[in-house]
C-alpha cells in the first residue's frame, strides 16, 4: 500500500504527516517555528528556520514510520495564506517571512478603502485588500523599505517557499495565486492588476501558476539529505491551507459551508461562477471554472487558547502532571455555565475582527458572582458569534444548507453543538485530526496517480461524520445574545480608534 506525505505549516507549528492511501495517518511529527514581533503589528519568522524545522519534522516522521521512505510516492505542502515570503535574484530569503497575523499595512488598506483602490481591486480580483494581503504588505515595503523592495525577484506564499526548498523550483498554485493579483474571471495573473496597487515593477516576480495536484518538481539530493525523503520523489504544487482544511475534512463543495475554527475564523463555500462582495474573498477553487468564496477574520479559537494560556496556567500544569488534558477539566465548568442565565458577552477580537483593525477584544456584562465557567462560555459563544457574521453573509450570497466544522474546537461535542445552535444550521464534524495535511496529501495522491482528482476521497465519510442539529430553544436564546453582541460592536465603532491610540502614548 503506497504512502503519501502531507506537510501542514501553521502560524506556530509545522507538521509532517505520512498517510497510507486510505487516509490513515501512520506517522506524525511536529516542530515549533518561532515568531518574532520586532514592533507592534509586525509578525514575522525566519525563513531558513522555517525550512530547518519543517525538514526536521519530515525526518522525524520518516524515522518513526514503520515503512521505508521509498514507499512515499509523492509529497505536497499546505500552509497559511496571505503574508509574503520574498526571494532575491539569488533565490535567497529577502528578509523574514511575513505572517498573515501581521497588520503593519492596516493604514494602507484603510486608505485604499477611501480612495477607490479597494473598489477597483474588488471588481478585478474578487476581493477587497486587507492588512495582511500580499498587495498591502508589498505596498508597505515599497513605502517603508525601498531598498528591500528594489531587490524583490520572487514573491511567494509560505507553502511555496517550503516546496522551493524541497525541489528548487519556483511556482505557486491556483488557490494561492488568487490572494491578490489574479483576474477574478480568468483566474490568472493580469497585467493591469499590479498597477492598481502601485506595484507594476513586480510583474516579473510573480510565480508560474500550477494546479494543486500538478507535479511542481522533485525532491533534490540536498533536500533528501535534510529530510530522509528519497531524491526524485514527486512534489505536487499543493494548496492554501484554508482550502486544504475544508478538502481534508470533507467540507469542500457546493451547497455547504466549510468552517475552520482556528487562529482565523474561516468560512467558505464553492461556486461555479464568480460572485464578488466586500464580505468575502472570491478566490480560485481547486480547478479552473470553480471559485472558493471565503469570509474570514482573525477572530476564532485563538481567543480560547489565549484565555487558557493566560488565566489557567496553574490548572494546565496540574492536569498535565496528572496525565490529563486541561480541556477535560474545563468542559464541565462551561456545561454548568450553559445551564444558568448569564449576562457575560465577549468580543473575540484579540488578533483582529471583521470590523476593522482597530476593533479590540472585551468582556461585557461581567459580575462579581460569575466564575471562570461563565467567562469561558462567553468566549466560546463569542467565537461562534463571530463565525455567524461570516456564515450569514455566505448564506445570503449562496444559500448553503449545511456546514462542516473542523479545527480543535470541533473535537468537543459541547462546542460543536454551540456552533449548530448559534448558526441555526446542521453542523457536521468529521473525525479527521489532520485535515489540512490530508488535504495536501490528496493533491499528492493525484500527482502520484493514486487518485483521479483532489476530491477523490477514499474514506467513508458517512462513517466518520457526526451531525449536530440546532436546538430551537437554545438557538432563540443565543439569537438574543447575538443581537447584543452586534449592537455592542456598533456602539464601540467610533470608540475603538480612541482606545487604539492609547497604545501609542509615551509614558
Amino acid at each position: 500500500m503506497p504512502l503519501l506525505l502531507g506537510i501542514d505549516n501553521g502560524l506556530t507549528v509545522t507538521k509532517a504527516v505520512i498517510f497510507d492511501e486510505t487516509g490513515q495517518p501512520i506517522s506524525i511529527a511536529r516542530r515549533r517555528v518561532a515568531q518574532s514581533m520586532p514592533r507592534p503589528r509586525h509578525v514575522e519568522r525566519d525563513m531558513d528556520d522555517l525550512w530547518t524545522q519543517t525538514a526536521a519534522a519530515i525526518a522525524e516522521a520518516i524515522a518513526n514510520c514503520p515503512r521505508p521512505a521509498s514507499e512515499i510516492l509523492a509529497v505536497a505542502a499546505t500552509a497559511h495564506g496571505d503574508g509574503v515570503y520574498l526571494l532575491d535574484e539569488r533565490r535567497r530569503p529577502l528578509g523574514p517571512g511575513i505572517l498573515s497575523l501581521d497588520s503593519r499595512a492596516a493604514e494602507i488598506a484603510a486608505h485604499w478603502d477611501t480612495d477607490g483602490t479597494a473598489d477597483t481591486a474588488l471588481q478585478r480580483t474578487g476581493q477587497t485588500p486587507h492588512a495582511s494581503a500580499p498587495s498591502a504588505l508589498l505596498a508597505w515595503i515599497r513605502d517603508h523599505d525601498p531598498q528591500r523592495f528594489s531587490r524583490i525577484a520572487h514573491v511567494l506564499a509560505c507553502k511555496d517557499w517550503l516546496r522551493f526548498c524541497l525541489t528548487g523550483e519556483i511556482a505557486t498554485d491556483l488557490t494561492e495565486a488568487s490572494t491578490s493579483f489574479t483576474d477574478v474571471e480568468t483566474q490568472v495573473f493580469a497585467k493591469d492588476i499590479l498597477p492598481i496597487f502601485g506595484l507594476a515593477q513586480l510583474e516579473g516576480a510573480l510565480p508560474p501558476i500550477l494546479n494543486p495536484s500538478d507535479i511542481a518538481g522533485y525532491v533534490t539530493p540536498h533536500a533528501a539529505q535534510a529530510t530522509g525523503l528519497v531524491a526524485g520523489t514527486p512534489v505536487a504544487a499543493g494548496l492554501h491551507d484554508v482550502t486544504a482544511s475544508s478538502l481534508g475534512a470533507g467540507g469542500y463543495g457546493h451547497g455547504r459551508i466549510a468552517i475552520v475554527a482556528g487562529t482565523y475564523s474561516i468560512n467558505e463555500t464553492v461556486s461555479a461562477a464568480p460572485h464578488t462582495d466586500k464580505r468575502w474573498f472570491c478566490r480560485n477553487g481547486l480547478s479552473r471554472g470553480e471559485w472558493n468564496n471565503m469570509s474570514i477574520s482573525p477572530a476564532s479559537a485563538a481567543n480560547y487558547d489565549w484565555f487558557l494560556d493566560t488565566f489557567c496556567q496553574t490548572d494546565k500544569h496540574a492536569a498535565e502532571a496528572a496525565g490529563r488534558s486541561l480541556h477535560v477539566d474545563i468542559i464541565p465548568e462551561i456545561q454548568q455555565a450553559m445551564a444558568q442565565p448569564s449576562t457575560a458577552i465577549f468580543h473575540p477580537f484579540l488578533f483582529g475582527s471583521p470590523m476593522g483593525a482597530d476593533a479590540s477584544a472585551a468582556f461585557f456584562g461581567l459580575r462579581g458572582w460569575q466564575d471562570r465557567g461563565q467567562a469561558l462560555r462567553a468566549v466560546i459563544e463569542g467565537i461562534a458569534f463571530n463565525h455567524r457574521i461570516h456564515v450569514d453573509a455566505l448564506r445570503e450570497g449562496f444559500a448553503p444548507d449545511s456546514a462542516v466544522l473542523t479545527g480543535g474546537i470541533s473535537r468537543s461535542p459541547l462546542f460543536s453543538q454551540i456552533f449548530a445552535d448559534v448558526l441555526q444550521i446542521p453542523v457536521e464534524v468529521t473525525d479527521t485530526d489532520e485535515a489540512a495535511a490530508w488535504g495536501a496529501a490528496l493533491c499528492a495522491g493525484v500527482a502520484a496517480g493514486i487518485f483521479t482528482d483532489c476530491a477523490d476521497e477514499p474514506r467513508d465519510l458517512k462513517q466518520l461524520t457526526k451531525t449536530y442539529i440546532p436546538d430551537p430553544t437554545r438557538s432563540a436564546r443565543l439569537d438574543r445574545r447575538y443581537e447584543i453582541f452586534l449592537d455592542l460592536a456598533k456602539v464601540l465603532e467610533p470608540i475603538w480608534p480612541r482606545i487604539e491610540a492609547l497604545g501609542g502614548e509615551k509614558q
